[in-house]
């Protein structure tokens, strides 16, 4: 069996070239200054923002910069493509600019809004595998059954350079960068940023360091650079889709083994709480693969020294998976809880309940009040509350509020009368505090 030729790493001039030429389709996304992130981690921090790309996503870069490299003979065949939603809509833009005719192949379930963009920009759309590597696979036997060119979404030296001009940007932006945090998924855009952007820096007569970002439930990278080669791993559900790869691509691979400098992984509670504060303190909407990077820092896995730029790789986000994660990212950050109450079933409960929570300055948004359930004595009732809180002193005090006026109600009670119990549950996902008076 023959053995494969080692990758050549694209040179400097060569992500120049991609990079005019990706530029006849894609922007030069905006940097902007975070200070809630400079103030968390005390070094300056910036976020190069290709949330705000063309398609929402970085991806349209290596996508064009492949497809315009194709012969006449081959436009003609048509390409095919797979991908969680980014990809697709980069090879779809890319192949309406240049006419070409364009299959997509994504997951069953795939993000609506990534979906309908995808048939928007004029690809015809194929749902088909429960996970990436089965639309994959998919995708590959239509491409060899229809003579198609398939464009894959990260393992092709041409899709590496064109994600590598992110890289390029980020140096000709924030010139003084030392560290870059970048997602990896397939390792296309991590690979393309470390060696565009190291080689810049070395013509400019410095170094900097490049850290790759992964979800934990999907981090093929970790196994793969220990075991030194390319590892397929069993991927666990995790909101950050648009990263979640089985294994690495062996073009990414080899140069990220070679220029990353560390691969670290954040969890799911850490990217939603990365996606929030997006929102709140940046006003920008990132999905939940395109926020690693800030999650990394946030968590503490990262502990850059120097100027730091984050990168967003992607803001293409469902608007019910954003509802979701905003109060997965809040609960997280112990600002919305549930506090479950046992008491007793006479007038008033309610109203005191809600007043000892409005006393600890807590919001409640939602209420279940309900006499039946299992476990309930028939003297008593089950009352639910969704409270907006404001971290987690604030979430204690709300429950001890709570306990305490359980405690009062249930000392009220003439003995006869009593339900014998009063129970209070504070739940988060940070803990739970449970007390009975």
């Amino acid at each position: 069996m023959a053995q494969t030729a080692p990758v050549v790493a694209p040179t400097l001039e060569e992500f120049e070239v991609a990079h005019a030429n990706v530029a006849q389709v894609a922007i030069q996304t905006p940097v902007l200054h975070s200070h809630y992130l400079t103030e968390l981690v005390g070094q300056e921090v910036f976020l190069k923002c290709e949330n705000l790309q063309r398609t929402g996503a970085y991806k349209l870069r290596g996508a064009f910069n492949r497809m315009s490299k194709l012969t006449p003979a081959e436009r003609k065949k048509g390409v095919v493509a797979a991908s969680a939603g980014n990809h697709a809509q980069g090879v779809a833009l890319a192949a309406k600019k240049l006419g070409i005719k364009a299959t997509i192949f994504m997951p069953v379930g795939a993000s609506l809004p990534k979906f309908q963009a995808t048939q928007n920009y004029g690809a015809s759309v194929v749902l088909e595998g429960a996970v990436f590597a089965e639309t994959l696979k998919a995708a590959q036997e239509y491409a060899a059954k229809k003579g198609a060119i398939f464009i894959p979404p990260y393992d092709n030296i041409d899709v590496v350079t064109g994600q590598g001009t992110v890289g390029l940007e980020i140096l000709d932006q924030v010139p003084d960068v030392q560290t870059i945090l970048v997602a990896i998924g397939g390792g296309g855009l991590a690979a393309g940023v470390a060696v565009a952007a190291k080689l810049k820096a070395a013509k400019l007569g410095r170094k900097i360091k490049v850290i790759g970002v992964q979800s934990e439930n999907a981090a093929s990278y970790v196994p793969s650079l220990k075991g030194g080669k390319p590892t397929e791993i069993s991927t666990k559900r995790t909101i950050a889709d648009g990263i979640a790869v089985a294994k690495p691509g062996r073009i990414p691979f080899e140069l990220i083994a070679k220029h990353i400098d560390k691969v670290v992984t954040v969890s799911e509670d850490e990217i939603a709480k990365a996606l929030v504060v997006m929102l709140e303190r940046s006003k920008q909407v990132v999905e939940p693969a395109g926020v690693v990077a800030v999650a990394a820092l946030m968590s503490g896995a990262v502990k850059p020294k120097g100027v730091t730029v984050a990168v967003l790789s992607g803001g293409n986000i469902d608007p019910l998976l954003m509802q979701k994660i905003i109060g997965y990212g809040l609960s997280a950050s112990e600002r919305y809880t549930t506090i479950s109450v046992m008491l007793p079933d006479r007038p008033g409960q309610l109203v005191k309940t809600a007043e000892a929570i409005a006393a600890a300055q807590g919001n409640v948004v939602e209420v279940l009040h309900t006499r039946h359930g299992k476990g309930l004595e028939i003297s008593e009732v089950e009352l639910k509350m969704s409270v907006e809180t404001t971290g987690h002193e604030h979430r204690q005090r709300g429950g001890e509020r709570a306990e305490n006026q359980v405690a009062e109600a249930d000392l009220a009670v003439e003995p006869e009368a009593a339900p014998g119990r009063a129970d209070v549950q504070v739940q988060g996902t940070q803990g739970q505090h449970q007390a009975t008076a």
